[in-house]
């Protein structure tokens, strides 16, 4: 953590956005099974039982972030690397305010936004009625959605070929899904804005648009956040890397640094 620790002349004028102390977070996994032949709700009543039985349900305990530290500043955009389950997912939802920490802190400026693949529009409604409603969620006003609009539609690019904005979300590819959910949390600036995998979809074109807004985010001195198993989009996007591995903060760096050492650690096991 050489180039972002406290009292480094290269981050000591620079305004902090995100601070991450000391943080440990855990979850329970409940890993009941239902027997063969058990339908959803007789399943769902045994899960009931058994938590009457034991109040944690008998899940796993699973330690995902271990007293992981950093600071982030205005302008940064940071990459998350490591392997899968390495806690990186876990970790932007703590920094959003969606995860509690069983022990450390998450102090933030501003609101976070967190952007993931997964993030919820309502797959009955369509695409142009999704915009509207992601829009309003991402703290738009309905005027700045009208202005906004064909904008976030064009730069979707789900439109191309066909008038796919007036059909439901259920009829869209995963990937499509995820590019107009870019293109609307994109729409907006935010203090920080948290991406999850959101770069991994899509065409080269789609996703140089994607680096390209990610840049001007930082310009207009935001945060960004870049969670992806793509190392490239990672170097590309990215100056400065942090690298999770088994939910410890292995090293805090340069991007291209810290991708290197991190392929080199992949090459050997």
């Amino acid at each position: 953590m050489a180039d972002h620790i406290a009292g480094d002349p290269r981050t000591r004028d620079r305004i902090p956005t995100v601070v991450v102390d000391g943080v440990h977070i855990t979850y329970t996994v409940n890993g009941a099974k239902s027997a063969p032949g058990r339908g959803a709700a007789t399943a769902a009543l045994s899960r009931l039982l058994s938590r009457r039985r034991d109040p944690d349900g008998g899940g796993r305990k699973v330690h995902a972030v271990k007293g992981v530290s950093f600071t982030a500043y205005k302008g940064e955009a940071i990459g998350l690397i490591g392997s899968n389950g390495s806690g990186k997912s876990t970790l932007l939802k703590a920094i959003a305010g969606l995860q509690p920490t069983a022990k450390g802190r998450v102090y933030t400026h501003g609101q976070p936004s967190l952007l993931g693949v997964n993030a919820a529009l309502m797959g009955d409604l369509t695409g142009e009625r999704n915009v509207i409603l992601g829009g309003l969620a991402m703290g738009m006003t309905r005027e700045e959605v009208r202005e906004r609009y064909e904008e976030i539609v064009e730069f979707s690019g789900i439109n191309e070929k066909d008038d796919f904005i007036s059909l439901p979300m259920r009829t869209y590819s995963s990937g499509m899904g995820a590019r107009l959910r870019f293109s609307i949390a994109a729409a907006k600036n935010h203090d920080v804005l948290l991406i999850d995998e959101a770069l991994a979809t899509g065409d080269a074109k789609f996703q140089r648009r994607s680096q390209e807004r990610i840049a001007e985010l930082r310009e207009q001195a935001g945060t960004v956040f870049l969670v992806s198993h793509s190392n490239g989009a990672i170097t590309q996007t990215c100056d400065r890397a942090l690298w999770l591995e088994s939910g410890t903060l292995r090293m805090d760096g340069p991007a291209a640094e810290v991708v290197a050492a991190y392929e080199a650690f992949t090459r050997k096991k």
